[in-house]
Order: structure tokens, then C-alpha cells, then sequence
């Protein structure tokens, strides 16, 4: 009786963390799904009478409201997409040379200086902000697409980095080795044999990392400095519901968590192994 008791105390309690966490979403995928005046009617309604896409049109340009409605949401989904997308490709080729260097190659101070990369992870967002502001601000980067793309990738490189060193470090030496026979040098070797190995290792830093770049929040609200670099993230949370349609504001939290959710839903598989690749030899 005790355990039957228990079992139904943890379905309770996973119940209401489920209902707390998606609610949220829930009312704000009915909102979006309204016009304006419905979804600030009374009484609540609970789903729509007639479902709208009006706001979804509007905030990608396409509606009757697209041209003062969003207030520069659409191009904010251009900015984080530019952003996150361009710290993936960067992060990746940094940390994937850098993780082949130090897992491969053998040169002086390679522990200490792997660690330090790897170390730079216990630092807080906050001891780096204002010292990346000054960097960028003297480079002239302030509210620029490069300027938040080094800093995204100044950031996301040492764990990029630690997975793709346990990963090459799991890969069996065996294979380059071959490839070494047949005459190939270590760049060969690494471009035509060791990346396409490697590649559910690479995709799952990818993965991570996008997912990383478009949850930004704090280095886009301070480099960023006008509509024309600033993330979703950022307008969401500056935005004038006033000025801007109440279903307009909530098309575009949905669209900002869908991304991320669609991804990690159907490449989920890739983001595991690749992960896990590292952990067994």
C-alpha cells in the first residue's frame, strides 16, 4: 500500500511539473492562434473559437499588420539566425582543429595549454562582459553581426572543444595509421578519414552549440545596441506590448522556443551519440 501510495505521489508531482512548465507555452500558442481582441476578451476562453494565423503571417512580413505590427521582430529572427548560426560554423572549426591538435599532436605545454582552454568553462558570464565590451568597443564590433559572433565564439569554444577531444580520443588510432601507409599526411588523413569517423561527434557539437548561440541573452543585450543586430531574445524582452499586438508578441515566444524544441526533438538521436561517443573506447 505504502509503494502504491508513493508511485501515485511521484505522478502527482511529475504531473504538476509538466502542467507548470508547458502551460506557459500552451496560452501563449493560444494567443498567437487569436485575434487581439479575443485573446484580451472576458471571460478567458481556453482555445480559440476560430483558429487565426494573422499574427504568424504579420510577424513574417505577409499580413495586413506586417509593416509596424512585429517592431522589428521579424528581422530579430534573421538576427539570431545569422548569429547563432554563424558562432556554430566558427566554434566548429576552431574547436575541431584545436581538439585534433591536442588529442593527435605532440608539442610543448600541450596539458597545460588544453586545460586552460578547458578551464576558461568555471568562469561567469559576468567576469568576462565587460573586459569582451572594451575588446569589441575598441575594435569598432559594438552592434555588429562579427562583433557578437567572436563573442558568442569566444564562448562556446571550450566546450565545443572537450567534446570533440574525447571523441577523437575514443577514434582508434588504427585508422590514420593506415591511412598514413598509403602515403597520406596528417591533413589528409584527418580531412578524408578521421572527420567523416567523427562525424556524430561533430554534429552533436553543432547541434549544441546553435542550440547555445540562440538561447543568448545577456552578451546580445549589451553588444547589440539597436533592432538591427538584436536577437529574438533580447526584443522579446524589451518589447512594448503596447505598440506591438498582444498575438504578435506571443507568434513570436512561440516561434523562439519552437526552434530549439523541433531540434532537439528530431536530432536528439545525433545529440547522444555524439555525446556518448567520447565516453567509451
Amino acid at each position: 500500500m505504502k509503494r502504491r501510495a508513493g508511485h501515485l505521489a511521484r505522478i502527482v508531482a511529475l504531473g504538476m511539473v509538466v502542467v507548470w512548465s508547458l502551460f506557459p507555452i500552451y496560452w501563449a500558442l493560444k494567443t498567437s492562434l487569436s485575434t487581439n481582441v479575443a485573446a484580451q476578451s472576458a471571460p478567458v476562453q481556453w482555445w480559440p473559437d476560430h483558429v487565426k494565423f494573422t499574427a504568424y503571417q504579420a510577424l513574417f512580413g505577409a499580413g495586413p499588420e506586417s509593416q509596424d505590427a512585429a517592431g522589428g521582430i521579424a528581422r530579430s529572427l534573421i538576427n539570431i539566425t545569422v548569429e547563432a548560426t554563424g558562432a556554430t560554423v566558427l566554434t566548429l572549426v576552431v574547436s575541431v582543429l584545436g581538439a585534433y591538435a591536442f588529442a593527435r599532436l605532440h608539442f610543448r605545454l600541450k596539458g597545460v595549454l588544453f586545460y586552460a582552454v578547458i578551464a576558461t568553462l568555471m568562469l561567469p558570464v559576468y567576469a568576462t562582459l565587460i573586459p569582451l565590451y572594451r575588446i569589441m568597443a575598441d575594435l569598432r564590433l559594438v552592434d555588429t553581426y562579427a562583433g557578437i559572433i567572436l563573442v558568442y565564439t569566444s564562448g562556446f569554444i571550450p566546450l565545443a572543444m572537450w567534446i570533440m577531444y574525447n571523441v577523437f580520443m575514443a577514434l582508434p588510432r588504427a585508422i590514420e595509421e593506415a591511412a598514413f601507409i598509403d602515403g597520406a599526411t596528417t591533413m589528409q588523413a584527418f580531412r578524408k578519414v578521421v572527420l567523416p569517423t567523427a562525424r556524430p561527434g561533430i554534429a552533436a557539437t553543432a547541434i549544441v552549440t546553435f542550440l547555445f548561440g540562440w538561447s543568448q541573452f545577456i552578451f546580445p543585450l549589451v553588444l547589440s545596441s539597436s533592432t538591427s543586430t538584436q536577437p529574438l531574445t533580447v526584443l522579446l524582452a524589451a518589447i512594448d506590448s503596447r505598440n506591438v499586438p498582444y498575438t504578435i508578441v506571443n507568434a513570436a515566444a512561440i516561434v523562439a522556443v519552437a526552434v530549439p524544441a523541433v531540434i532537439v526533438f528530431f536530432l536528439n538521436r545525433w545529440i547522444v551519440t555524439g555525446i556518448t561517443a567520447g565516453s567509451v573506447k
